[in-house]
């Protein structure tokens, strides 16, 4: 009977310390758990923010091509400009 009352006693310590271990792993797991889910709400925010920033560098970028256009026909122009007055300064002299 004794026998039986210090077996019976080790498997309720035991019991008891398996009992706490799994609640101490489920708050460990929860915890994990709420930390994952941060990081997947920061990643999904900064991959949001690098697709606006790759929008605006792609923008600039056209913007940017733009302008180059413009100062190309700008200076064909001012080209164009200044062979003719040479032409007419020419004609002049030549007089």
């Amino acid at each position: 009977m004794i026998k039986l009352l210090k077996v019976s006693t080790v498997i309720l310590g035991v019991s008891m310390m398996a009992g706490c271990a799994t609640d101490a792993l489920q708050k460990d797991v929860d915890q994990l758990s709420a930390d994952v889910n941060n990081l997947k709400a920061q990643v999904s925010a900064i991959s949001d923010k690098a697709d606006q920033a790759a929008r605006d560098a792609n923008a600039a970028s056209a913007n940017a091509a733009a302008a180059t256009a413009a100062a190309n026909r700008a200076a064909d122009s001012a080209a164009e400009t200044n062979q003719k007055l040479d032409r007419m300064l020419n004609k002049a002299m030549m007089k």
